[in-house]
């Protein structure tokens, strides 16, 4: 009996499910290696197609980003950014978001970790940082090793502006670490809506997957050019804000309004996701 109220005194709830036990479980998980495998080779998969298919060239002779990407290596990571911030890069938010919670119920071990006893909001707690710090690993992940690829390539160079003038390497390096951590800001809302729903259901396929057709409906009413000024609402609205950046003179308003949309709903949905989760009856 003493040993067990010993043990009580003892309990704090900080100790319970540690974020070193819970990032080394998700970093073993093959998901995790698969996506990281994935965001590593897409560099190289563009190089491929430039080498085949030569530079890229505009046809109605108006100069992009894209024309661009063979200019240096800095241009070349820019490009890799451009491309997947779309739609490539929601997925590994989703997936590591939106996995979580729910595959410890499809596994039938979340009753067990919280009988441990893990308090339900350190539960969340660990496995939301574990997840948004996966999601960051993979958005630095790809732009690295296009940068490192794309010099190999093309050369250290400054970045070449389609608008003409360039930035001088070391500011396009923070420039470019500046966009990374911008659109990790604009996937909060994916990075919401895939743990939401991974605090909804049992099938991790149904939460990530859900997360991804929800983003993708946000990009479609983006399009619809009819809703006029309730676009701007929409946080897919923002999402390319990042380019006013690689200008020699920024602008950072789009990116600051893209930041508080963002900001607002993810705090939102992280809430009901906590929110829901105390109140829930975990059978599985």
């Amino acid at each position: 009996m003493s040993t067990l109220t010993e043990a009580a005194s003892g309990y704090q709830t900080r100790h319970t499910l540690p974020l070193r036990v819970e990032l080394v479980r998700q970093l073993k998980r093959r998901r995790t290696l698969i996506m990281g495998v994935i965001l590593a080779l897409l560099p190289f998969v563009l190089l491929i197609a430039f080498a085949i298919g030569g530079d890229p060239s505009s046809r109605d002779g108006r100069i992009t980003l894209m024309e661009t990407a063979t200019a240096s290596g800095a241009n070349f990571a820019a490009v890799n950014l451009f491309v997947s911030a779309g739609f490539l890069l929601v997925i590994p938010v989703a997936l590591f978001c939106g996995d979580t919670v729910a595959s410890e119920a499809s596994w039938s071990s979340l009753r067990y970790l919280l009988a441990a006893p893990v308090p339900r909001a350190r539960l969340l707690w660990s496995k939301l940082v574990v997840g948004l710090g996966l999601s960051l690993a993979a958005m630095i992940l790809l732009p690295v090793v296009a940068l490192a690829a794309g010099t190999a390539a093309y050369g250290w160079g400054p970045l070449q502006i389609p608008t003409g003038g360039a930035l001088e390497t070391s500011t396009a390096v923070q420039r470019l670490a500046v966009t990374v951590a911008y659109i990790f800001v604009s996937q909060l809302v994916t990075a919401g809506l895939a743990f939401w729903l991974s605090t909804k259901t049992d099938a991790p396929l149904g939460a990530v997957g859900g997360a991804v057709g929800l983003t993708i409906v946000g990009n479609v009413l983006d399009a619809v050019t009819a809703l006029g000024h309730w676009r701007d609402f929409l946080p897919a609205h923002w999402q390319f804000a990042w380019a006013d950046t690689v200008q020699p003179h920024p602008e950072w308003s789009g990116m600051i309004q893209g930041t508080a949309i963002s900001v607002t709903y993810a705090l939102v949905l992280f809430a009901l996701a906590f929110r829901g989760f105390a109140r829930k009856d975990v059978v599985s």
